[in-house]
């Protein structure tokens, strides 16, 4: 089914671990109120004072999918936790119609540039492409990049030879298959498509539970924007120092391991500044599957 096929390669969150990350929860603190983002909401964590990390979620994520990165990052960073609304049981605001990726990328810049931040960004799947699209557009906001599993264009994922023109009309139509589905039905489809992006078996059920809370629509509308923006142009022009970390996982069948891995290689091949690091024995989510080896490379790089 090519909505499932589609749907597998986003991301969706495991939410609500343990005592550890109840902070991530909290509503967005003071410190970062200079400019109000009506897009997402922000977490500020971490020492005052050091430097600025922003960590985007991915597609129906919530914050807490960062959790043992706030636990490794937080002594020695300030973080802010973006959350997008409308996605993990966030109010959807704005993003309820319209255009939703645009608009956060242009509230990313302006959060950053009224917090006089220079940050470290760090973007998983859909964040990931965010983090893109903001330093093609204002490279001066940041300062590194740290994309986890995705890529300048993820249509590929659905037919290596995409293009933006000759996938709108499948995209428009897994809009609306999406958006009509019956909400039982909708609901059945999600551990399925979970078990396809992390092997832990209790956090397939978290996955799956916490897709079903964000707003459909705002969460379908992402997804159709995601496959209609293509980056692939642009990458060779983003010279923020990046590091790239890829998912490979042998018993992935949709794209095979080694033709994901081929497809990450080509797409990143032009970007001058960047390091591809592959994790082994991992799905779609690195962090949950392969924490240590995610956490070791990071901090490695913002080192």
């Amino acid at each position: 089914m090519k909505v499932i096929r589609v749907l597998a390669t986003m991301g969706f969150v495991i939410a609500g671990i343990a005592s550890l990350v109840a902070p991530l929860h909290a509503a967005p603190a003071t410190a970062t109120a200079a400019f109000a983002p009506t897009r997402f909401s922000v977490v500020d964590l971490g020492k005052a004072g050091k430097p600025d990390v922003v960590l985007i979620p991915g597609m129906s994520c919530s914050r807490v999918v960062w959790e043992a990165e706030t636990i490794l990052l937080g002594p020695d960073y300030r973080l802010h936790l973006v959350q997008v609304n409308g996605f993990a049981d966030a109010p959807a605001g704005p993003n309820a119609s319209g255009p939703v990726l645009a608009p956060i990328v242009e509230e990313l810049h302006a959060y950053i540039a009224a917090n006089k931040l220079h940050p470290v960004v760090i973007g998983h799947s859909l964040g990931g492409l965010l983090a893109m699209m903001l330093a093609e557009k204002y490279p001066e906001d940041v300062r590194k990049m740290v994309i986890v599993d995705a890529l300048p264009y993820t249509a590929v994922l659905l037919d290596p030879a995409a293009t933006v023109e000759g996938m709108r009309q499948q995209t428009e139509a897994i809009r609306q298959q999406m958006l009509a589905m019956p909400a039982d039905q909708y609901a059945a489809m999600q551990p399925m498509m979970a078990a396809r992006m992390v092997t832990n078996i209790e956090a397939q059920k978290q996955v799956a539970a916490s897709f079903i809370t964000s707003d459909r629509a705002v969460a379908v509308e992402a997804m159709v924007e995601d496959l209609q923006t293509d980056l692939r142009r642009y990458v060779a022009s983003i010279k923020t120092p990046t590091l790239v970390l890829y998912a490979y996982d042998e018993t992935a069948q949709e794209p095979p391991a080694a033709k994901y891995e081929a497809m990450v290689q080509d797409a990143y091949k032009p970007m001058p500044n960047v390091t591809l690091v592959r994790i082994d024995n991992s799905r779609h989510f690195i962090m949950y599957d392969q924490p240590m080896k995610l956490n070791a490379a990071i901090e490695g790089f913002l080192k």
